[in-house]
């Protein structure tokens, strides 16, 4: 059963932003059970993964603080420069507990490593429908 956006009837994109081949792989695959639509940026230069982001328009990016290519915090900030990627819900993961940095520099929430699958589903799908829910007041 594929996850659906209620906006669109198509399935929820999410992107990975994350430098370690095996937690991409493991998430991919988690994510494509549970009906996602996946996608991973194919550049691993700072400059390419806004490109990605622009190119794809996720509708939750899933980012590492500590990438090899850079910092995911400044990623995130650059992110949320960008009034096109206004809708674009971030959720930040980190072996260490950053939550209150990575809410500052403009993530919608945070997950710490190690967590359990069905931890990380549940903050995906909160996270998107309280970002769907401040686009519509916003709106009014």
């Amino acid at each position: 059963m594929e996850r659906r956006s209620k906006l669109r009837n198509k399935p929820l994109k999410v992107m990975i932003i994350e430098d370690d081949p095996s937690m991409v792989s493991l998430l991919t695959t988690l994510l494509n059970m549970e009906g996602f639509s996946v996608r991973t940026p194919k550049n691993n230069r700072m400059e390419g993964l806004l490109s990605s982001i622009f190119d794809h328009h996720p509708q939750i990016a899933l980012v590492d603080v500590n990438l090899s290519m850079g910092s995911g915090l400044d990623l995130v900030r650059e992110i949320r420069r960008e009034p096109e990627l206004k809708a674009t819900s971030i959720l930040m993961v980190s072996g260490l507990n950053l939550k209150k940095e990575c809410i500052q520099a403009g993530a919608d929430d945070f997950i710490q490593k190690p967590f359990m699958p069905d931890e990380l589903i549940k903050l995906i799908h909160k996270t998107i429908q309280r970002s769907i829910e401040l686009n519509r007041k916003e709106e009014e």
